[in-house]
């Protein structure tokens, strides 16, 4: 049984806010690699080299708050790293391209991180709606639009090719979990390949 939290009222101190990111880098490893139902506090616990299980409820309050720590850690790099690699980018096709392969080099990087993203969001611990289904489409939707409006893409509709294009991305963990040695490069080659021939607009 999980210890009863014990939540302080004032402002974490520096040594708290490094115990809590040492907490979630752990809790996303172990998810990324045991699954989501196997990382009990007691195994993110014993990969954080922490003594008790009362240390990662002293920070957060249950499993789900934990989750959505994680979430939030994994969504704020993604966003820095996206950012970087769509940075200055003037043309359509260069976004799309940015963007798939801005994607998977972050899985690269970050082995880990979307691994245990997507177990969290399958399994229940961060409630996956509407509006977050938008958010996660919105950039590519932006760049289908903007390829059509400069008349560069062909006629498709957004919603179908921006869904697309995310889920062929977002199967990679997926993927990497059957597949521990899959080639990462290839599969952006192949993915920027298949969606330029599906976007670009023919004679």
């Amino acid at each position: 049984m999980q210890a009863k939290p014990i939540r302080r009222r004032t402002r974490p101190t520096l040594t708290e806010q490094a115990r809590r990111a040492q907490i979630i880098a752990a809790a996303m490893e172990t998810i990324a690699e045991l699954g989501y139902v196997h990382a009990s506090f007691a195994q993110i616990a014993k990969r954080a080299n922490l003594s008790s299980t009362g240390l990662i409820s002293y920070h957060f309050a249950s499993k789900k708050e934990l989750d959505w720590a994680v979430v939030k850690d994994i969504y704020d790099r993604l966003t820095q790293h996206m950012n970087k690699a769509m940075a200055g980018i003037t043309h359509p096709h260069t976004a799309l391209v940015a963007y798939i392969e801005g994607l998977i080099g972050f899985m690269k990087i970050e082995p880990f991180a979307l691994r245990a993203m997507f177990g969290i969001v399958m399994h229940g611990g961060f409630d996956y709606d509407a509006a977050a289904e938008r958010d996660a489409v919105s950039p590519i939707s932006a760049i289908l639009r903007w390829g059509q409006a400069e008349a560069l893409f062909r006629d498709f509709d957004i919603q179908v090719m921006a869904t697309t294009i995310q889920r062929a991305l977002d199967g990679i963990p997926l993927a990497q979990s059957t597949n521990p040695d899959l080639d990462l490069d290839r599969y952006a080659r192949e993915l920027v390949e298949l969606f330029t021939l599906a976007t670009q607009k023919r004679d």
